[in-house]
């Protein structure tokens, strides 16, 4: 069969070596006993030592960043971590080797609970053919390999250094998924029709592909969010409309911060719009930025109302994060638009700026008071309907769509 374009199957396997089952199956015992396993993937979870994928340099979150962490230097801390239920960042800056004070982190071992929570979502059963897109480390890969065999899962990379590091470790703990390096939001058509499709980052946008390379009746699970909430969990639930086209609905099912699809995400600082512009006209507003701050709801339903809007909060020198002294900046980088707010402690009426073609402020006003009209809705009333051409956000059921449909939020 031919290779899509762009997708390199080349690769050997490595030796075999054995898990380590006792501690693969003390991390599944930990996750089932938090609610966070279900039953029927506690035996795949068994039989995968999560330390065989996790790379000898991780970095690790602290209050301050991320701190490096090389197994050579502590081995007993990084084992330790290794089979915790915890996130570790296993790339940063796409792996160039910029300056560690950067540390963007583009690759990751995901949190296990939310793996577990993931692939839970993901309603597997035997015979079921799995699509992946974002190796990574290769855990995920294994356990859908160990649950459904090599054969059914394929597994898209797109970089070819964390996909080599992913092919090791995999045939190493003997695993022999379909292992592709490309561009995941393309899928993979020789493969295809996919039962279940699973992504491990987020998008703003559904890729057409992963529901034209569903099957009727399939899923499709992925982290999404916008520019301004990142993120949820979707699971949507793939079949056709009246015309025969495919299409695939269904609930925002939990919270999900994965790193964002690199196509689809936006590279240096939120304030880097702001940097020499003049302010405008100032004004005042009576929306406390608090909210947004401070009510994961709000700014949920904030994010789709005003796509490729993304925020950063600044405070003064002497200023705590207790003290509720900051000003909260919504910056739009495409049209070079900004506007801010500053919030003091007590206050109804709050100083305002802005500047640029989009008026920022006004759309984010708008979007609280649908949300506050609506009863101030959990993100998980929310939802997603996407097609080949748009997709479109909706409240408790896909025939009530938002006003602003979220059929395009990139940043």
């Amino acid at each position: 069969m031919s290779t899509p374009p762009g997708i390199d199957t080349s690769g050997t396997a490595a030796p075999t070596a054995p898990a380590t089952v006792s501690q693969a199956a003390a991390l599944a015992a930990e996750l089932a006993a938090a609610g966070w396993l279900a039953p029927d993937w506690v035996d795949a979870w068994d039989r995968v030592d999560r330390a065989a994928f996790v790379p000898d340099r991780v970095w690790v979150p602290a209050p301050d960043g991320y701190h490096r962490l090389d197994r050579a230097d502590d081995p007993a801390r990084w084992h330790a971590l290794a089979h915790t239920d915890t996130a570790l960042i296993t790339q940063v800056d796409d792996g160039t080797g910029a300056p560690e004070f950067s540390l963007r982190p583009t690759s990751s071992a995901s949190m296990p609970r939310m793996v577990a929570s993931m692939l839970d979502h993901l309603h597997v059963r035997e015979g079921h053919r799995v699509l992946e897109i974002g190796t990574g480390v290769g855990i995920t890969a294994a356990l859908l390999a160990g649950r459904l065999g090599d054969d059914a899962v394929t597994s898209i990379e797109l970089d070819p250094t964390v996909a080599a590091d992913a092919r090791t470790a995999l045939h190493r703990a003997g695993h022999h998924p379909h292992l592709l390096i490309g561009d995941g939001t393309r899928g993979c058509a020789e493969h295809a029709p996919y039962d279940r499709v699973l992504s491990t980052f987020s998008v703003h946008t559904i890729p057409p592909a992963w529901v034209a390379q569903s099957r009727s009746g399939g899923r499709i699970v992925t982290p999404w969010g916008s520019a301004l909430y990142n993120g949820v969990l979707l699971a949507l639930d793939v079949d056709t409309d009246a015309g025969g086209a495919p299409r695939a609905s269904g609930p925002v099912v939990g919270d999900a911060a994965f790193m964002w699809e690199r196509g689809q995400g936006v590279r240096g600082g939120v304030m880097d719009t702001v940097h020499d512009q003049d302010p405008g006209t100032p004004s005042t507003t009576t929306l406390d930025p608090k909210l947004l701050v401070d009510d994961r709801d709000a700014a949920f339903c904030t994010g789709l109302f005003v796509p490729g809007v993304r925020r950063s909060i600044g405070r003064p020198p002497d200023a705590t994060r207790d003290d509720g002294e900051f000003t909260l900046w919504l910056v739009d980088a495409r049209t070079q638009s900004w506007a801010c707010v500053d919030r003091t402690p007590g206050a109804t009426v709050f100083e305002t700026a802005a500047h640029g073609p989009r008026p920022i402020l006004t759309q984010v006003e708008a979007a609280l008071a649908w949300w506050n009209a609506h009863g101030r809705p959990e993100r998980t009333r929310f939802g997603l309907t996407a097609t080949a051409d748009a997709q479109t956000a909706w409240l408790d059921d896909p025939s009530n769509p938002l006003p602003t449909t979220h059929s395009d939020a990139r940043p």
